[in-house]
Parts: C-alpha cells; sequence; structure tokens
C-alpha cells in the first residue's frame, strides 16, 4: 500500500479496483480463451452488451439530424437539455407512468449512469444512505460513494422479488432513498404493481416518522424489454416522491451514445430546488449536457424498442438449456439476463468450471448475491446453442 500510495493513486480507487476486477478479469480472461482456442469456439455471456441492430427509424433519425447544417446546431444548450426533446420526452413518460409530466420536470443525461449520479449528487450528504435489494448492479455502489453516500443492500426474496419486511427494517433516520431496479439487472426480474405500492406505503409512512422525504429512485434502462405480457409497473404515480431514471441503451441498442433522462414525479416536495440541483449536478460533474445530437435523434423514436421477440427467443432457448442441464433458476421476465443458482455453494469456482468448458459468465457474488451467476444472453443463437454441452458437463463435475 505504501508503494501503491507513492505513485499517487488514491486508495480508494485501489480498494474499488479490487471490488470491480470480477469484470476486468472476464474481459481478460476472454480475451486469452478467444486468442488461444478461436473466438468462434468461446461462449461469451460475461456482459450486457446489446448486440442487435437499432430500429431502422433511429438510423433515418441519426442521418437526417447528421446533415442539418443549420447555424450554431452544435452549441451548448441549458444544462438539463433541449426544451423540445424533453417536452417529447415528458408526452412518453405521462403513458408510462400515468403522470401529468411537462418539460420541466425532465432532464437529459449522459445514460441512466448519468442519470443515477446526478440524482446522487443532488440528494446527498456526507454518510447518508441509499438502500438496494441485492442482487443488484454492481456500479450503484460506486455512484453512492462518488457522492459521499452508503449503499445499504437488503436481501431479496428467494424469488428475487422485493422483501418489503426487509427494507422497512433496514430504514432509518439516515435513509434518504431507495433504489430499485426493474426489470433488474442480474436476475431479468419485474418487481410487481403490488409489490411497489406496499413499498410506496413503507415510505410514506417512514418519511412522515421521520420528517423528510424518503425518495424512491427507479432505475429503468430495461423497461421495454419484458416478455409473455410482463409489464413494468407506474412508479411515478404510486409515490409523490419518485424519481426515474433510464436511457435509450438497451430499448434502442445504442449504449455507446450514452442518452438517457431523470423524470420526476410533478408534485415531489421542493420541486423548483430539486430540478436545479439536478441541473447545476449535470453541470459540474462535466456532464455540462446530454450529447446534442443524439438528443436530437432520440426525440424522433421516443417510445421505439428493438424487435424484443429476439431477445425472448434466446431466453426460451437458453432456458431449455440450463433445465435440461440441471440447473435451478427464476425464469427472467425481462432484460437479457439468466441468474442461476450454483451447483455448488463457491460461485466462483463453479465459474472457473464454467471456464474450461470456453464459457464466460460472471459469479453471483459480484452483483452482491453469492451462489449464483449471471449469464447475458445477449448474443447469436449459435452461441447460444453452442453452450448446451460445456452448461451440462460443468453441471456435471461440480456435482459428482
Amino acid at each position: 500500500m505504501a508503494t501503491e500510495r507513492c505513485q499517487g493513486i488514491a486508495d480508494k480507487m485501489i480498494h474499488f479496483m479490487e471490488r470491480a476486477s470480477w469484470i476486468r478479469k472476464m474481459f481478460e480472461e476472454g480475451a486469452r480463451l478467444k486468442q488461444e482456442h478461436g473466438a468462434e469456439k468461446v461462449c461469451d455471456f460475461s456482459l450486457g452488451n446489446p448486440d442487435l441492430s437499432p430500429p431502422d427509424t433511429f438510423q433515418i433519425a441519426l442521418e437526417k439530424a447528421a446533415s442539418d447544417r443549420s447555424p450554431a446546431v452544435h452549441s451548448y444548450m441549458p444544462n438539463a437539455g433541449f426544451p423540445q426533446v424533453r417536452a417529447k420526452i415528458a408526452s412518453q413518460v405521462e403513458q408510462d407512468h400515468g403522470v401529468q409530466a411537462s418539460a420541466d420536470e425532465i432532464v437529459m443525461t449522459c445514460g441512466a449512469a448519468g442519470g443515477l449520479n446526478i440524482i446522487f449528487k443532488a440528494l446527498l450528504n456526507p454518510g447518508e444512505e441509499v438502500i438496494t435489494p441485492s442482487p443488484f448492479f454492481v456500479e450503484y455502489g460506486f455512484y453512492v460513494d462518488n457522492h459521499g453516500g452508503k449503499l445499504v443492500t437488503v436481501p431479496s426474496n428467494g424469488d428475487f422479488s422485493l422483501n418489503i419486511r426487509a427494507i422497512e427494517k433496514a430504514i432509518t433516520p439516515n435513509t434518504k432513498a431507495v433504489l430499485i431496479n426493474s426489470p433488474n439487472n442480474p436476475t431479468g426480474v419485474v418487481y410487481s404493481g403490488e409489490q411497489l405500492q406496499d413499498l410506496a406505503h413503507i415510505l410514506q409512512k417512514k418519511s412522515q416518522e421521520v420528517g423528510t422525504p424518503i425518495y424512491l429512485v427507479s432505475d429503468e434502462p430495461y423497461r421495454r424489454l419484458t416478455f409473455s405480457e410482463a409489464e413494468v409497473p407506474p412508479v411515478l404515480s404510486m409515490y409523490k416522491e419518485s424519481i426515474v431514471t433510464t436511457s435509450f441503451s438497451k430499448d434502442l441498442s445504442i449504449p455507446g451514445e450514452r442518452i438517457g433522462y431523470v423524470a420526476v414525479h410533478p408534485e415531489i416536495s421542493d420541486k423548483a430546488r430539486l430540478l436545479g440541483a439536478l441541473i447545476l449536478a449535470n453541470r459540474i460533474l462535466g456532464f455540462v449536457n446530454a450529447p446534442a445530437l443524439m438528443q436530437r435523434v432520440v426525440a424522433e423514436v421516443v417510445g421505439e424498442s428493438v424487435d424484443v421477440s429476439i431477445y425472448e427467443r434466446r431466453r426460451n432457448l437458453f432456458a431449455s438449456i440450463l433445465k435440461d442441464a440441471g440447473y435451478d433458476f427464476v425464469m427472467p421476465e425481462g432484460a437479457f439476463y439468466f441468474f442461476p443458482k450454483s451447483p455448488i455453494e463457491d460461485d466462483t469456482k463453479f465459474v472457473r468450471l464454467l471456464q474450461e468448458e470456453l464459457i464466460l459468465t460472471v459469479p453471483g457474488s459480484g452483483f452482491g448475491c453469492p451462489g449464483h451467476f449471471r449469464v447475458a444472453f445477449c448474443v447469436d443463437d449459435d452461441v447460444i446453442e453452442r453452450s448446451r454441452a460445456g452448461f451440462k458437463r460443468a453441471f456435471e463435475a461440480a456435482v459428482s
């Protein structure tokens, strides 16, 4: 550690790099296996990187926006984003959440990650807590820490639904927000309207007890990727002190473009100052504003998505592979992940057994849920089918 300090690297970042090492290890292991055996022989399910092409309407809108040579078309704008774009987003928020939103309640962001960071920058005092159910997206802890907060994790139920009792027990006078993600990464679970109503009731009661709002922050980048009649409930219509952030990364298959938004409930407490804080956070965190070109593009395709039936077909194929091999898993209702139980307690050891079969996955320990592993099925069908024998052999080797 002394040597690392001499090199000028922050101790916290060294610790964070160790915590985030599983993603790095998957990159490195994947590169090694592909070089050694050939990329066509490796089944890489480690990353949630959508492989589908964006809808044709996106390409048309992109070409139109890129050809615009109007004066000052690439100039600075209000830090919250173009008013006309935010107005179109607000109309979609009304449809998704059943509240009367306006452009004033929308802040355009650099993806949902940028959205979460401006939310926590706006809300958190040093040491205040954000509760989230586990398993959870690994970056949440870093985002909360970025702004002086502390992430408090609580277990989910066995089917990965919300454990309302556990969340209620975890709330203290130091709790500032509860953070949920539905459809969930890494489980693919969609939280039910009944559970979210129960959660809203608890937060309302606890807010009254402590005398200050406890916010519900909903991270929804997979909202449009749901299967078999599953629907994502309208969080904003359930709880006044709610904030939603999302991106176009998954539904339009454009994660590298870094475009999303934050929407606040139109009747949220102290709305003017909260929105002012969000907009200022956008500026002082260095985002300044969301990418101008992408704002103009997504405004033309709000509410559209890739062909979700392709992901559903892959989900069903993967389910048959896992079931035939003997794995225990919860069928995902959305996103593009499975989160099966490891057949042995040590999930990292089992992930290594899969690597011996040239199958790359991520241990559940990286998502705060040991004893499981995550499989991302945003890959070609033939890659999924090619993994069938390897999943079975790894399972048999683990239990033998």
